[in-house]
């Protein structure tokens, strides 16, 4: 079946239908990874987005159901250039194909997926249609596109009640911003016991349970829409329990103590990353998945410095909090399917909630 893929700028791709085939309206975003298409599937940062996989073949390795990093897809579609419906992998248990009509989640596959990622690059980031509909009319759908938003989507992606993953080490408090399993789980391996908050849980109820350390996860959206959420992160900032935050944690940390978030132009969004550490000059290869940054210029020093920065554009990538145990990162330290090279920053974490027990 013909699918079209329709840019908020006119531009039109043609192209075979993979997946449900109804009609969606979403932001169009890009990730360069070359495998891990099962986590990008599955990664709640990806709510309200459809996205390009600039890699030329996805789907080689199938499904394994394993891997995912919630319980469900997020994305409201998928975009890729070949889709290999006949995986080879001694894991697999299905084909993503079926993985997407059995989530409703469509997409398009058959087009070119560079020219589509350079027009993102040049032009930035837009909504996109994806419709099965061959009588489409550019009058009727452009308006759409262009009053589309993403909304808050946090809500919508964290857990519904709190649950407790057992352990006999520090206790852990993880707020679920749209957290990605390997985040507790990467906590849990070092023995902690790590209970995770639904996103609007109140700071009293947290600091109630008397943490060792709280966690800030990742999570979707425009990180201005979360204010309740950033109200009570501030009442974290205040309490003495030692604080780590990734990707939208790190940024409303920084809303909530008066720093300010723009949009990029096209985000940061695949496993190749390179980031620079500005305390030792060493720099790391980090998964990122992201379409806003702090402003560093909004930071008062007396608050916050910047730890971290992108070595490509030189946005940064990480904050610590002066005269705080309290330190933020833009990037993904829990990456699966990799790199593992910031899996340090746990211990660090695990360290500083040492040090304060």
């Amino acid at each position: 079946m013909k699918a079209f893929l329709i840019l908020e700028d006119g531009t039109v791709f043609t192209g075979q239908s993979i997946g449900a085939a109804r009609e969606v309206i979403s932001e169009i975003v890009f990730n360069t990874s070359m495998t891990g298409y099962l986590e990008v599937l599955t990664d709640p940062s990806y709510a309200g987005q459809a996205v390009v996989m600039t890699y030329p073949l996805i789907g080689n390795y199938g499904i394994c159901y394993e891997d995912m990093e919630s319980d469900r897809p997020w994305l409201d579609a998928f975009i890729v250039r070949e889709l290999s419906r006949m995986p080879g992998n001694f894991r697999s248990e299905d084909t993503i194909q079926n993985f997407l009509l059995k989530y409703d989640i469509p997409g398009i596959a058959g087009i070119d997926t560079r020219a589509l990622t350079k027009i993102l690059r040049e032009k930035g980031t837009m909504n996109g249609c994806i419709t099965t509909n061959e009588r489409y009319s550019l009058e009727e759908i452009l308006p759409r596109l262009a009053s589309y938003t993403t909304g808050k989507v946090v809500e919508k992606v964290s857990c519904r009640e709190k649950y407790v993953l057992e352990g006999s080490g520090p206790r852990v408090a993880l707020l679920d911003l749209g957290a990605k399993r390997n985040i507790a789980r990467s906590l849990n391996r070092r023995g902690c016991e790590v209970t995770v908050y639904p996103a609007l849980t109140s700071a009293e109820e947290i600091l109630a349970a008397k943490p060792d350390g709280i966690m800030l996860s990742n999570g979707p959206g425009d990180p201005k829409e979360c204010t309740s959420i950033i109200a009570e992160i501030r009442k974290l900032y205040d309490s003495d329990v030692p604080v780590f935050a990734i990707c939208l944690g790190h940024q409303l940390m920084a809303l909530a103590n008066g720093a300010d978030t723009h949009k990029m132009k096209y985000g940061h969004r695949g496993g190749n990353h390179p980031v620079r550490d500005l305390a030792t000059g060493r720099v790391y290869i980090s998964s990122q998945n992201h379409g806003y940054v702090v402003d560093t210029d909004t930071l008062d020093p007396a608050v916050a410095v910047p730890a971290f920065e992108n070595v490509n554009d030189g946005t940064n990538e990480g904050l610590s909090y002066t005269g705080k145990n309290i330190f933020t990162v833009q990037y993904h330290p829990e990456a699966c399917p990799g790199p593992q090279d910031s899996g340090y920053l746990f211990d660090r974490f695990m360290k500083m909630m040492e040090v304060q027990r």
